[in-house]
């Protein structure tokens, strides 16, 4: 691949993730109120600070390269948020939700990670040492925030799955209201 198609590529995709990083920081927050789970939401909360640093890296890149970051929408990214918003609005037991959420951030980290990993990547490739400074960190991150969530899961769908154990035993009645607290726990 010529070097000049490849700056063109490596400039649409930090495009691409500068959006993604844009609409996570609008949707991090409302998934945190929307939680049971005090480690997921500080996990929300952690992760929704951490991503406004991934914006303002990606804005020292553009301006390093001279570029505009805005004229893109990241579609991928897009779809991610629109499940995850549409699980908060379905009406799930409290564990449930977390469960779900967790499932639905988690495709978000591993969108983000294959995004980083290509950028980083090209910015090497590119001579532009810096900007994959910049990008390998936030990678760094992104695998951290990953694996953080995968650690609340394994919490938080042991409660789901205990939840659903005891709606069985009561023969079929809804878990719902009790399995807050159960939830926060976690």
């Amino acid at each position: 691949m010529k070097q000049s198609m490849l700056k063109e590529l490596y400039i649409d995709e930090l495009k691409d993730i500068y959006s993604a990083e844009n609409q996570l920081v609008k949707a991090l927050p409302k998934l945190a109120k929307a939680v049971n789970s005090d480690a997921l939401r500080t996990a929300f909360e952690n992760h929704w600070k951490e991503t406004k640093n991934h914006v303002a890296r990606l804005e020292t890149i553009f301006e390093e390269l001279g570029e505009s970051p805005n004229g893109k929408k990241c579609k991928g990214m897009e779809g991610l948020v629109k499940e995850g918003s549409e699980m908060i609005a379905e009406d799930l037991d409290p564990a449930e939700l977390d469960a779900g959420l967790i499932s639905a951030a988690q495709r978000v980290e591993h969108y983000e990670i294959a995004g980083y990993g290509c950028v980083a990547t090209y910015a090497r490739l590119l001579g532009e040492d810096s900007a994959a400074s910049l990008l390998e960190q936030t990678l760094s991150e992104e695998k951290a925030a990953d694996s953080k969530l995968t650690e609340i899961s394994e919490v938080v769908n042991a409660i789901a799955n205990d939840e659903e154990g005891d709606e069985e035993e009561a023969g079929g009645r809804s878990s719902k209201g009790r399995g807050k607290s159960r939830a926060a726990r976690a």
